[in-house]
């Protein structure tokens, strides 16, 4: 048994990529995660069957769906409602489905991307967070962008905010957003190593910096308020790459910034305890954490010969 973490957050890593796949399935890599209100786990991933797998807490296959709909699978967020939120980067679109699959609406064209960089909706959009007060859909976009995008539930463009650069309110990759109990709006900004906090009006309100490459984010409301999960890739390079406390890991904070716990220390690798690109992440009503990881595309495939790696953990909460 391999634990991570310190004081109530401690974990005890999963190792090996978690859920029961069928024989002959396999991710390739899951790329991202998300948790219903029944527990119920949804994978994202970019293997050759279904692309979404629902799962129990135990890991059991519900129910899977998806096939021939997504060109490049990025983000999945589950709103208030339990509808299911898909972010396609491949296609440029975001989908909202019932939990079964059927198809309720679409943001984007497929396979219309705006001009990079224009702050047009979408040019390889990332992830999606819901407001839980009203459906508002707020959509990081993303690669080719530098914009976060409200819409109102009926799928309305509102208003935009955010431009290319490192000041305040400027992104630099705009990776994954979520929104806390006060209505706060967290935004991962990957590659400035940072998260910017803004209201839902899109005024900036403070920044967390001292972090690696912020990637993915999901807030869980507590009897004392909201916590913050961060995954963050390694942000190294090969020369360093056996140095500590440079990510990939998981950190945790309370809604004032207050790092509560980080949980991974050692580089990159596939020893149980250690990440590869926390790519997506999610936490269930017991505090149990999931971590999806781009495992191939970032290591995997890179190696002589490739090799499918680990990209899907569960920390249980200790």
């Amino acid at each position: 048994m391999v634990l991570l973490g310190t004081g109530l957050y401690t974990y005890e890593v999963s190792g090996d990529n978690w859920g029961d796949l069928p024989p002959g399935w396999s991710y390739k890599e899951a790329t991202t995660v998300a948790v219903d209100s029944k527990d119920n786990v949804y994978v994202f991933h970019r293997g050759l069957h279904d692309p979404i797998i629902v799962f129990d807490s135990a890991g059991n296959i519900i129910k899977t769906w998806g096939r021939g709909i997504f060109t490049n699978p990025h983000g999945i967020t589950v709103g208030p409602d339990d509808s299911i939120y898909c972010v396609d980067n491949g296609d440029h679109t975001v989908r909202k489905f019932t939990q079964d699959g059927a198809l309720l609406m679409t943001l984007g064209v497929k396979d219309n991307s705006s001009p990079a960089m224009s702050g047009i909706p979408f040019n390889r959009p990332t992830y999606v967070a819901i407001d839980p007060t009203n459906g508002d859909i707020f959509v990081a976009d993303g690669y080719t962008n530098a914009k976060i995008h409200r819409y109102n539930a009926d799928g309305e463009l509102m208003f935009s905010w955010g431009n290319s650069g490192t000041g305040p309110g400027e992104f630099n990759i705009v990776h994954d957003v979520c929104i806390d109990s006060q209505g706060n709006v967290y935004v991962a900004d990957r590659e400035n190593q940072r998260i910017q906090i803004f209201d839902k009006k899109g005024n900036f309100i403070d920044q967390w910096v001292n972090l690696s490459r912020a990637a993915c984010l999901h807030a869980c409301q507590t009897e004392t308020g909201s916590l913050i999960y961060v995954g963050e890739y390694f942000c190294g390079i090969e020369t360093n790459s056996m140095g500590k406390n440079l990510g990939p890991r998981i950190s945790i904070f309370d809604s004032n910034g207050v790092l509560l716990s980080r949980i991974g220390e050692e580089s990159y690798g596939e020893e149980p305890g250690r990440f590869f690109s926390p790519h997506g992440i999610s936490v269930d009503s017991k505090g149990d954490i999931y971590v999806a990881e781009v495992s191939w595309s970032d290591y995997g495939s890179k190696m002589v010969p490739p090799k499918e790696l680990r990209s899907l953990q569960k920390l249980i909460r200790q």
